[in-house]
């Protein structure tokens, strides 16, 4: 037979009142109804639960068996039933997300006060990776999205794209370029080195693409753009990043110059996999993605120029 939730309630209800009439009341259904419901869980399994008097009405050894049996099946299946309710009106639920660090400190913590002012039970794991790392995990499914570098990919994986990135000349107050309004690449490569990326960072890997065959003359090779704002904050250097990076260069009074490049701007996407489908939840979290990350990213750009 097909054991329901509502067999179960009505079995704990006649085993505790030991009455059809107080059962069915607790049960809230008429007292044929609830007598029909015992009786057909009793021919489904095939097994008298209770005896039955004029007086009373007790359990067999069976229905004794059978009552141990729901104690511990009912609150379990009433909480995976209240925990998919919760889910369906997003009171509960979990979104994972693997993002590019710079997106993490720039634009994310906006996406996720707007997700969580809406709702505020979604737990939230947030992966601050690598270009390739992001690409890596969707493709695993081991996050639900990720939010990096466009990038064509294929086969298993969906890219949306959500906006593009410019670039930035970043440099001391005192370089020789600072005082310029807007640069072209040829004018930085060919006079004056930059401190570039590790060759795995998405930034080293579109600035280089974007004057291949020629290459950067380099000063210093980081891992990260706090690293680098250290270095050009001390007159070390100077280099180029894009508008999600920007903030964390402003904190030092540095000069922002717009910068033109062959391949002027970098896509940014929502990757996501194919088969994976979304839970209402990371539906939710993507449908803000969507609604707000050329905003703030326009924004931010927009900033960039006039602190620069």
């Amino acid at each position: 037979m097909n054991l329901s939730l509502r067999h179960m309630r009505a079995f704990a209800a006649l085993a505790s009142a030991r009455n059809f009439t107080r059962a069915a009341e607790e049960c809230h259904l008429t007292q044929s109804a609830f007598s029909a419901l015992i009786a057909n869980l009793e021919d489904g399994l095939g097994l008298k639960l209770f005896a039955r008097n004029t007086r009373n009405v007790d359990l067999t050894s069976e229905g004794e068996a059978f009552l141990n049996i729901v104690k511990s099946l009912l609150p379990e299946t009433e909480r995976a039933l209240e925990m998919m309710r919760d889910q369906a009106v997003l009171k509960r639920g979990k979104v994972a997300i693997a993002a590019l660090p710079t997106i993490c400190s720039s634009i994310l913590p906006a996406l996720i006060e707007t997700f969580h002012a809406a709702h505020p039970d979604i737990e939230l794991i947030i992966e601050d990776v690598a270009n390739a790392t992001c690409i890596e995990q969707v493709r695993q499914r081991r996050m639900d999205f990720a939010l990096c570098a466009a990038t064509f990919q294929g086969g298993e994986l969906v890219m949306e794209t959500l906006a593009s990135d410019r670039f930035h000349f970043v440099c001391h107050p005192r370089h020789p370029l600072a005082g310029r309004r807007r640069l072209t690449h040829t004018e930085v490569q060919q006079a004056f080195p930059i401190i570039v990326y590790d060759q795995a960072s998405s930034i080293r890997q579109h600035l280089d693409a974007a004057i291949y065959p020629l290459h950067w003359r380099k000063s210093y090779e980081v891992n990260n753009l706090s690293s680098a704002a250290g270095l050009v904050a001390a007159g070390l250097g100077a280099t180029i990043v894009p508008t999600l990076g920007v903030r964390q260069f402003q904190v030092f009074g540095l000069r922002i110059i717009p910068i033109d490049l062959p391949l002027e701007r970098r896509g940014i996407c929502l990757l996501r996999h194919k088969h994976r489908e979304p839970s209402l939840a990371a539906a939710a979290f993507m449908q803000v993605v969507r609604e707000r990350f050329a905003r703030e990213l326009e924004a931010l750009y927009t900033d960039a120029l006039a602190s620069g």
